[in-house]
């Protein structure tokens, strides 16, 4: 009963987003519409958008599971996140319009060359595909668990289906029918969490006094750490990390800054980063709250909550909590995982074309016309290579898939950090053919100096790493960029 009922849920949303999908690509399917959106995107519209974008269904299922173990410390780095969009509103927004750029990276050809342009390229395909599907791999695999094992549908097979859905609203118009569908599944997934946190009050009898009082009260409720500097909760590390990771994850991260850029001025796309900034630390703080909330009410009726922290809200929501609130939490998750999963694969199809196969809008009909096949069929290829990750993924496993995103992150970010710093703020101008080498190689050291501070001092390396990464590339751009090195090595 429960399985046909979610179910039925899905096909409904499902039919929804085909519907957008439709009306969305009436009037355009070519490259510039797949691209660019035309650059005819309203500022309002988009910043609405990127809020799902960046929640995805990974924040939906792991940040009020986070509670159990690190309180809410994360909000540390929510504030962290703020200050990050306000480097990319006015740091990066004004340099990529200025360049009229199809995809971010462009500015590291102009800059510095095309061996390092097609590094960041990769750099970033690697680390989007990655971790998408790490966040679309713990949607399918609480979906699994909800209705396709009573069903005896194979993972293999849901993980495929959910893929397919998503290419089918999104291989015509591209961003421009991603805007319209993520601004959807936003309103649905925000309104999904406000519904469930109502459903849990509604539960524990309580009212909205005192529900802030049973909050603000819980041994749960702990937000900064000032006192022990070999956490990795610690405030410092938590905020300046949060700032950081905003700075690759959003404004270096294509998928992120595809939206922005199909808005038809800086002005305007300032407004949407700084606003849907702004919008996540009360969203955020409503995730965590919800974790207090649902360890609380396990507490309260001696409900034996997972070990895995990413299936506390899952497990309470579908076993205790009634069948009006698990189609609400289905709706939220899919909605959530949705409009992250259609983005990333959109900009990843975006990148490989532009970046890779040095594919850009044109006039020419006979050419656009080709182009437009290769785009599709990159498209689906990706979309096979989501699938392929999502099934390692399941068969590595992981406690936290949202810690392991930000681990990755740490790794994969960092060359592009460290790259752009030196490209904005200096004059430096390395050999462009040994940059890749100082790329790769910065992460490899970073993992040798983690593995080495836990083994000796028993120090855990946090999200710093992301820094460390950037100051290691940022040295290699350097030490290639002397005259005389220069002569040593042509």
């Amino acid at each position: 009963m429960q399985s046909g009922f979610i179910l039925i849920v899905i096909a409904a949303y499902f039919v929804l987003l085909m519907l957008i999908s439709y009306f969305t690509s009436r009037k355009g399917t070519d490259n510039d519409t797949f691209f660019r959106a035309n650059k005819s995107s309203k500022w309002y519209i988009v910043a609405f958008a990127m809020i799902g974008t960046s929640i995805s269904g990974v924040t939906f299922v792991s940040v009020p599971g986070m509670v159990r173990g690190l309180d809410m410390t994360y909000m540390q780095m929510v504030l962290g996140f703020f200050f990050g969009y306000l480097v990319i509103a006015y740091v990066l927004l004004p340099l990529y319009y200025r360049l009229n750029l199809t995809t971010i990276y462009g500015y590291l050809e102009q800059r510095y060359g095309q061996r390092s342009y097609k590094t960041g390229a990769w750099f970033f395909l690697i680390s989007k595909i990655v971790g998408a599907a790490a966040r679309l791999y713990l949607v399918a695999f609480i979906l699994q668990s909800l209705v396709f094992d009573a069903l005896n549908v194979p993972f293999a097979v849901t993980v495929i289906g959910i893929i397919l859905v998503i290419w089918l609203y999104s291989h015509k118009s591209g961003i421009k029918t991603i805007i319209w569908t993520d601004w959807i599944q936003t309103l649905l997934f925000l309104v999904a969490l406000t519904l469930i946190i109502w459903q849990v009050i509604t539960r524990l009898d309580m009212g909205l006094i005192e529900t802030v009082k049973t909050i603000v009260e819980s041994p749960h409720s702990r937000i900064f750490v000032f006192d022990d500097w070999a956490s990795t909760q610690n405030f410092f590390k938590q905020f300046f990390s949060g700032m950081f990771i905003t700075i690759v994850m959003t404004g270096l991260d294509q998928d992120q800054m595809q939206k922005n850029l199909t808005i038809k001025n800086l002005k305007d796309a300032q407004k949407n980063v700084v606003s849907y900034g702004f919008a996540f630390a009360p969203i955020n703080l409503l995730f965590l709250s919800l974790g207090v909330l649902l360890i609380y009410f396990a507490e309260q009726s001696g409900i034996t909550i997972p070990e895995v922290s990413d299936n506390i809200l899952p497990y309470i929501a579908s076993q205790y909590l009634g069948n009006v609130t698990l189609a609400i939490f289905t709706v939220g998750i899919v909605a959530a995982a949705f409009s992250s999963a259609d983005s990333a694969l959109t900009a990843l199809t975006t990148s490989f074309c532009v970046d890779i196969l040095d594919m850009e809008p044109t006039t020419d009909k006979q050419v656009e016309k080709k182009n437009i096949s290769k785009r599709r069929l990159v498209h689906i290829v990706i979309s096979i290579i989501f699938v392929l990750i999502i099934l390692l993924i399941k068969a590595i496993g992981s406690d936290s898939i949202i810690t392991a995103i930000y681990k990755l992150a740490s790794y994969t970010y960092g060359p592009l950090l460290g790259l752009y710093i030196v490209g904005l703020y200096t004059k430096l101008k390395p050999i462009d053919r040994y940059v890749p080498y100082v790329a790769f190689a910065a992460p490899v050291i970073c993992f040798v100096i983690e593995t080495l501070c836990l083994k000796l001092w028993n120090y855990q390396v946090g999200y710093e790493l992301l820094l460390i990464n950037a100051a290691f590339t940022a040295l290699g751009v350097w030490l290639l960029s002397g005259s005389n090195v220069k002569q040593r090595l042509v």
